[in-house]
């Protein structure tokens, strides 16, 4: 495992990126030819880059706003996207 995949740090990663490391991970898993102790740690791995991804996911949803209209179906401003 490289130095990169051992960090816990993933401030600086972006979706795309933690996405693609951790699909890499899965691959890795579902071949079965990786050692119990290397396997343990890169499924940690995978559950900190998949909270990652949660996280960044949950921030880009709170950005989102949905544009409000009036009557005749004018913008008038925006609001929360609802969550529900």
């Amino acid at each position: 495992m490289s130095d990169a995949a051992v960090t816990t740090d993933l401030s600086g990663y972006s979706f795309e990126k933690a996405v693609a490391e951790l699909e890499s991970i899965v691959a890795r898993l579902e071949r079965g030819d990786v050692a119990l102790d290397e396997s343990i740690a890169i499924y940690e791995r995978g559950e900190l880059l998949k909270k990652h991804c949660e996280t960044l996911l949950n921030a880009a949803e709170n950005r989102i706003e949905k544009i409000r209209l009036d009557r005749t179906g004018t913008p008038v401003g925006t609001e929360p996207l609802d969550r529900s």
